[in-house]
């Protein structure tokens, strides 16, 4: 990687009224930039005193000496998967998704647990089409064209992960889930 950089950033709120906040709106707004930025955290407190800091995690992390991992496997209708992860941290989960008969668009669900970080898509898929949910790069393809996706990338949790795919009923698909696992990387400062 390029050279990552963790930049803090605070702003104060302030009402006009005494009333409760209802809704707060942020809209990052970047000009004349190149290259990728992430916003990872954003946190809301109340009082006059910033207490919250969050390091960026390359600093506490380490790839494991284990080699990268895959499972290979067909899904039909609904099923959970439970993927091994014996890293001793979560890892960022990648995902490839080829459907053996076409799919409407909407009708397939990626989601960990029971439905937590869910990714739909939005469009319809074609029997053969490789649907790539990328949690290494960040991106989501189909056929190796950037495709729109609604939600979350998935990542494996340390141990056992459990991983629901849904499907419409009576359809299937071959899926390929592929990560680095992930170890601590030691003391965070």
């Amino acid at each position: 990687m390029g050279d990552i950089r963790f930049i803090r950033l605070a702003e104060v709120i302030n009402k006009k009224q005494d009333k409760r906040v209802v809704s707060v709106s942020v809209i990052p707004t970047i000009t004349d930039c190149s290259g990728s930025i992430w916003f990872t955290d954003l946190q809301l407190q109340e009082g006059p005193a910033l207490t919250g800091y969050t390091p960026h995690t390359e600093i506490c992390l380490k790839e494991s000496e284990n080699a990268p991992v895959w499972f290979n496997g067909i899904v039909r209708s609904e099923e959970t998967v439970i993927l091994l992860n014996l890293g001793g941290t979560s890892a960022g989960l990648d995902i490839h998704f080829c459907p053996k008969q076409n799919m409407e668009a909407g009708s397939v669900t990626l989601a960990q647990g029971v439905g937590g970080q869910k990714a739909t898509f939005p469009n319809s898929m074609t029997a053969g089409d490789d649907v790539a949910l990328l949690a290494s790069t960040r991106e989501c393809t189909k056929n190796g064209v950037k495709e729109r996706k609604d939600g979350f990338y998935q990542y494996s949790a340390a141990w056992d992960s459990k991983h629901i795919v849904s499907l419409p009923q009576g359809k299937s698909a071959q899926l390929l889930y592929s990560m680095q696992e992930m170890d601590d990387g030691g003391d965070l400062l």
